[in-house]
């Protein structure tokens, strides 16, 4: 298993982690073909060209670890995305 596979179930997870990281979540949505868009202050959006998608947030501070509310929504956003990405895999 890949550490995008990795990532992906422990985001997508039931009931929700508490210790899910900044780093990580950035690192699987560069995975996924994000980029990262700095913002003033700790203001950060992805964007997916391709599905011209845009998740914004604020990066967490002082420490790396996502909020509950952050989680929740990401969990709801890639579960929209892989969908979409697995429809446009190639058989």
């Amino acid at each position: 298993m890949s550490k995008k596979d990795k990532l992906l179930r422990k985001f997508l997870a039931r009931p929700l982690k508490r210790d899910l990281t900044y780093t990580e979540l950035r690192t699987l949505l560069e995975s996924l073909g994000y980029r990262e868009i700095q913002g003033p202050g700790s203001r950060v959006s992805f964007y997916h060209e391709q599905l011209d998608d845009m998740i914004d947030l604020h990066q967490p501070h002082p420490g790396n670890e996502l909020k509950m509310y952050q989680v929740r929504l990401i969990q709801q956003k890639l579960r929209e995305v892989v969908s979409v990405l697995r429809q446009e895999e190639p058989e």
